[in-house]
C-alpha cells in the first residue's frame, strides 16, 4: 500500500492518510502541492471539508525564513505570548507557520486563487522570490514539518512520504470531515477510498 501511495502521488494523483488511532485518529486527503488544481481545491472543501493547508519540509521553511506561527506568539505581547500551547488534546504543539495569498490572486479563497497560490508557492527557491510573488496573512495555511523523530502527524507524515518519492516535501492536506460534527471515520474514509479509486495509507506503515 505505501508503493502505491507513493506512485499516486509521483503521478499528481490524491492519496487518503491516516495518522494514526492513538494520536489525531484523522485522514486526510493529501496531494503534491505541485499537482493541485482548482479541481483538487473544490473536492477538498467538498469532500474534505476541514482546514485546506501546505505542508512543507523544515528544509524549505528554513530556506524560505518562514517561522512556526508560535515562535511569532512568544516574541508578541503578553496575551499573545500567554495563548502559546505547550501541547495540543493530540500530544503535539501546533505545526502551523503564517498564511499565504500569492499576489496575482484576488479574494485568495476561491478554489482558483487558492490553487494558483499552491502551486506558485511550490516553485519557490528563496525569500526574495517569497517577498515579490506573496503577501500575508492569506487564505493558504501553511505547516512546517519537523522530523518523524519529534512528531508523526499528517505534515511530517505527508512529507516524508513525497521525499521517498523523490518530491519536493510540499504537499497540500486537508482533514475529512463526518456528518456528524465529528472527523470522519476511518471506516466512512476507506469507503470512500473504494468508491473513488483512492489508495487509503497508514501513517503506521510510514
Amino acid at each position: 500500500m505505501l508503493e502505491e501511495a507513493i506512485g499516486s502521488l509521483k503521478a499528481g494523483g490524491m492519496i487518503l492518510l491516516h495518522d494514526s488511532s492513538d494520536r489525531e485518529n484523522e485522514v486526510d486527503m493529501v496531494v503534491h502541492a505541485g499537482a493541485v488544481t482548482p479541481e483538487t481545491v473544490r473536492t477538498m472543501r467538498k469532500d474534505g471539508g476541514g482546514l485546506i493547508c501546505l505542508a512543507i519540509g523544515g528544509e524549505i521553511a528554513k530556506s524560505l525564513s518562514l517561522p512556526y506561527m508560535t515562535d511569532l506568539m512568544a516574541a508578541s505581547n503578553d496575551v499573545v505570548r500567554g495563548m502559546v500551547p505547550e501541547r495540543t488534546a493530540y500530544g503535539d504543539k501546533p505545526a502551523f507557520s503564517i498564511s499565504v495569498n500569492h499576489r496575482r490572486t484576488y479574494t485568495g479563497i476561491t478554489d482558483n486563487d487558492r490553487a494558483l497560490t499552491i502551486t506558485e508557492f511550490a516553485k519557490l527557491e528563496n525569500p526574495r522570490q517569497m517577498t515579490e510573488n506573496f503577501y500575508a496573512p492569506g487564505h493558504v495555511h501553511l505547516l512546517i514539518a519537523k522530523t518523524l523523530g519529534k512528531r508523526r502527524g499528517h505534515t511530517e507524515l505527508s512529507t516524508e512520504l513525497a521525499r521517498r518519492g523523490g518530491l519536493k516535501p510540499a504537499i497540500v492536506l486537508c482533514e475529512m470531515m463526518g456528518d456528524d460534527g465529528k472527523a470522519l471515520s476511518l471506516g466512512k474514509a476507506k469507503e470512500y477510498a473504494g468508491k473513488h479509486g483512492l489508495v487509503l495509507v497508514d501513517g503506521g506503515e510510514i
